[in-house]
Parts: C-alpha cells; sequence; structure tokens
C-alpha cells in the first residue's frame, strides 16, 4: 500500500460509507449503470489498452472496462476503501477477470512510476482530493505522452433530486447544517465546469473538454424501499446525524421522501429520476 494524505475520506469509506456500499452494492451499480456507461461511451477504450480507474470503488467499472480491453489490455483501479476493495476483488474472481488488478492507493501521491497507462477514467472518484491540482498533476502521471483521461462528476445540487430532495427533507425536519464551502471535497465539489478546467489546467492537461449531459439514475426497489434508503444514507443521512437527531428524526424524513418522490414513479412501481452531470476529458500531453 502506498502513502495516503487523504486520510480522512480513507477513514469516511473504509468505514460506515464504505460497508454501506458494500452491503448495497446491486443498489448502487443499478443506479449508477446509466452514468457508467455514458463515461466508458465518451472514453471509447480500445482493445489491448492499459487503463486505470480512479475510485473503483466495489468493481463495476473494473469489470466492465476490462471486458472492452481485452486479454491483451489490463485495467488497474485504485481507491482509498479497504472493504469495498475486497469487494472488488471478490467480484473479479468470482467473474474470472483476469486482466483487472486492484490497489489501495490515495492516486493524489501513489507512486505510478513508469505505468505508461493509454487512458484514465473514473465515475464519481476525483471530487475527493484535499488538493485537486496536486492530485491530477500526479494522476496525469499515470498516462503516457498523450494518453487521455474520462471522468464523470456530479454538476450541482439542482439538476440532480437525488441529492436535493433527501437534502432538503432532512432540512425540513432537523433545519440545516451550517454552510459549507461548495468546493470541499465531497460529490459536489467539481460542479462549476470552470473550476474543474482550471484544475485540469494547472494540473499540466491539454485539450480540455468538459459537457453537461442530463441522465436518467435508475435505483433498484420501489418507492418505499428507496424513501428509507434516501432517508438514511448520502445527503439526508449525513443531515440528521449532524444535527443530532435520531430514529424518529429518519422517519420523518423517509415521509417526506415518499410524497417526494412520487414524482418520479412509473406505473410499474419503479423509480426513475433525472440527472445531471459534467464528462470531462483532457489529455496528457507529448
Amino acid at each position: 500500500m502506498s502513502a495516503i494524505v487523504n486520510t480522512e475520506q480513507a477513514e469516511h469509506w473504509s468505514g460506515k460509507a464504505g460497508e454501506v456500499w458494500v452491503r448495497e452494492q446491486a443498489m448502487f451499480d443499478g443506479l449508477m449503470a446509466p452514468v457508467l456507461d455514458l463515461l466508458l461511451a465518451r472514453a471509447g477504450l480500445q482493445t489491448g489498452s492499459r487503463v486505470v480507474d480512479i475510485g473503483c470503488g466495489t468493481g463495476a467499472g473494473l469489470i466492465a472496462a476490462a471486458e472492452l480491453v481485452g486479454e491483451g489490455g489490463h485495467v488497474t483501479g485504485l481507491d482509498v476503501s479497504e472493504p469495498m476493495l475486497e469487494l472488488a476483488k471478490e467480484r473479479l474472481e468470482s467473474e474470472g477477470v483476469t486482466n483487472a488488478t486492484c490497489l489501495l492507493a490515495d492516486a493524489q501521491v501513489h507512486p505510478f512510476g513508469d505505468m505508461a497507462a493509454d487512458h484514465l477514467v473514473s465515475r464519481f472518484g476525483v471530487m475527493f482530493f484535499s488538493d485537486p491540482v496536486a492530485a491530477f498533476a500526479n494522476m496525469r502521471r499515470a498516462l503516457k505522452p498523450g494518453g487521455r483521461m474520462t471522468f464523470v462528476c456530479w454538476a450541482g445540487m439542482d439538476g440532480n433530486p437525488w441529492f436535493r430532495i433527501p437534502a432538503e427533507a432532512a432540512k425540513a425536519v432537523v433545519g440545516a447544517p451550517p454552510p459549507q464551502d461548495p468546493r470541499a471535497p465531497g460529490p459536489m465539489a467539481f460542479s462549476e465546469a470552470d473550476y474543474v478546467r482550471d484544475i485540469l489546467g494547472q494540473a499540466g492537461f491539454e485539450g480540455i473538454g468538459l459537457t453537461t449531459e442530463e441522465i436518467t439514475l435508475m435505483p433498484i426497489g420501489d418507492l418505499e424501499q428507496n424513501a428509507t434508503f434516501a432517508s438514511r444514507e448520502g445527503p439526508a443521512g449525513r443531515i440528521v446525524k449532524d444535527m443530532g437527531g435520531g430514529r424518529k428524526d429518519y422517519a420523518a424524513v423517509a415521509a417526506k421522501l415518499r410524497e417526494a418522490l412520487k414524482a418520479f414513479e412509473t406505473p410499474d412501481g419503479a423509480l426513475r429520476i433525472p440527472g445531471r452531470v459534467h464528462v470531462v476529458s483532457a489529455t496528457a500531453g507529448g
């Protein structure tokens, strides 16, 4: 294991947050499947390519990328979450994926050495660094000259009701926590397109492109299941916890979510929730 400087994030994702992602792996994979499809379509990974997956989590992207690059290629996944990586390794073994490996590593400081990757990809894994310019400068070293990077990040709360509605419900029940720096490490840290472009430019990337795309999230389960889940995890769970709430507060938030999420219910009882993401690309230069 290489050094980790984002210790707060490592502790967070190796603690309860990571355990939730492991326990709810199928739910998260289903929810995020359209995002992964979009990422890989834009990345255009080629047979035989060497790929680095930043924030590989429980392995959905690793498995999909490994299939695209074939046995002549290889995918290396990095994450700071021990429990999520353990599940990723188990999934690779159980599905017979031999051209992908996982590393417990902090991409901000990991010594990539002579990896000379063709492509670096990330689905929501690059918004959590304490020093994003240093992190992207280091990740650029993983790429060969002219190598490409493609990642997806959330484009703000306003366009993402999966985040906004639970946060609003929690605030209505327990009150609003003190305001935080919108650029602090977290899911929405890269909401501002110009901020993202500036980071990548400072980190030495060239040919920076960013498009904002509308997506549809597909959570597994019915309205009741998702209202309960969203009341305890994600932004609602964090707000209730930070404000010292208890069981009754979580129940009250879930009740509000049952009403609010009805707007996204399909005739067959599934939920289809609109979202908005930035798809970002850049090259490592010559």
